[in-house]
């Protein structure tokens, strides 16, 4: 009997210690990217818009998307992984092609997809019940 207790005492501790690891790195994720493409929006909404300077800001917001893609899909599902790469296609082509207002809607929907993700996979009752 105590065997067994300890047993699942154990289980539980390393199901919270998950629980609480992956959400930290998803918090982490979101706010990294969510704040890169609040500062590229910043800089696209800005009158004089440097070209080279939106694509570079890009490029570095994609490749910390792409370093974080892989831990995450371990966790998130992969329909809304997709859901941001898409996001980040669809600025990263509206920026190349100089359509600055279709790129402010775009980078608006993947912070809100973003969002999202953070808010779905939160630890909190509304999400247990």
């Amino acid at each position: 009997m105590l065997k067994e207790t300890i047993i699942c005492i154990v289980i539980v501790i390393a199901i919270i210690f998950g629980n609480s690891t992956t959400q930290k790195y998803t918090k982490d994720s979101v706010s990294e990217l969510s704040s890169g493409l609040m500062e590229l929006r910043e800089d696209i909404t800005n009158q004089d818009v440097e070209n080279d300077k939106a694509k570079r800001k890009m490029e570095e917001v994609y490749s910390m998307w792409e370093k974080r893609h892989d831990k995450l899909a371990y966790f998130i599902e992969h329909d809304e992984l997709e859901k941001v790469e898409t996001d980040l296609v669809s600025i990263k082509s509206y920026i190349e092609t100089e359509e600055y207002e279709q790129a402010v809607g775009e980078l608006d929907k993947g912070v809100f997809v973003l969002k999202h993700i953070e808010d779905k996979y939160a630890f909190n009752l509304q999400n247990i019940f």
